[in-house]
């Protein structure tokens, strides 16, 4: 499936502006997007929720997530008016407490010590080394799988591809 994408200027807290070029336009006004990963390091939650205006709606640990967020924001508010306006016009408390339920979250909720920013990215060696360690503690396949879903860069995968890693960590940590 092939995804359109756009260029999305992110304002920072204190005024920077960073451009974002692979951003996805979900309704006018409202976009969802990876935070590259020089920003945010100890915020496991990379995938956010963006109103034109540059700044930031919700995240989300997964792209699925902010996908399902804004495809339910899209439909409650009309995000092509300016902040104001929707400040005025949005409870958020409410929104936020509509969001729950697709896994997205009002912002810096997610944070952790270290950096953090390759949540959801992972490479071989990633996968070597988590089925090393679950050997070596003995964790069966629902362990791990467990073990997973609270650790990067585990947390921040896709459905498909958090269940293709934990496959291989499973196989390879020979856990039943």
């Amino acid at each position: 499936m092939t995804v359109e994408t756009t260029t999305y200027m992110l304002l920072g807290r204190h005024g920077q502006r960073y451009e974002i070029t692979d951003a996805i336009p979900i309704a006018p006004g409202l976009f969802v997007f990876r935070l590259p990963g020089d920003l945010a390091l100890n915020n496991p939650a990379r995938w956010n929720i963006g109103h034109h205006s540059g700044r930031v709606v919700a995240e989300a640990l997964t792209r699925e997530a902010a996908l399902a967020g804004a495809e339910k924001a899209a439909s409650l508010y009309d995000w092509s008016q300016d902040v104001e306006f929707l400040r005025e016009e949005i409870d958020d408390m409410k929104f936020y407490r509509d969001q729950l339920p697709v896994d997205c979250f009002s912002l810096n909720t997610h944070y952790e010590r270290g950096d953090v920013s390759r949540n959801g990215i992972y490479t071989d060696a990633d996968i070597a080394e988590a089925a090393r360690e679950a050997k070596a503690d003995g964790l069966n396949a629902l362990q791990i799988l467990n073990d997973m879903a609270d650790t990067v860069p585990w947390s921040g995968l896709d459905t498909d591809d958090f269940n293709e890693a934990h496959g291989r960590i499973a196989e390879l940590a020979d856990a039943a």
